[in-house]
């Protein structure tokens, strides 16, 4: 019976913190994408070859895509804050 009643207050006492930061994860993202620049889907149409940029690789080093020319690469893209 101590053990069930335990249980009890520890679901009241976390359901209302899981809620609280789920509530704060859902503000931290974009909402509805109104401040998110336009896709430009004609500027890399399929078997067009893609804009050259720069992003910092997991080590932070720059990496360029025209470094990787003629080298099969993959992209992924994501979120960085979950």
């Amino acid at each position: 019976m101590r053990t069930r009643t335990g249980l009890r207050g520890l679901t009241l006492v976390l359901t209302p913190l899981a809620l609280a930061c789920a509530a704060e994860d859902a503000r931290l993202g974009p909402t509805d994408g109104r401040d998110l620049p336009r896709t430009d889907l004609e500027r890399v149409a399929v078997g067009t070859p893609a804009p050259d940029f720069t992003l910092a690789a997991y080590e932070g080093d720059p990496v360029r895509l025209s470094d990787l020319r003629g080298r099969p690469i993959v992209l992924v893209f994501y979120r960085g804050h979950w």
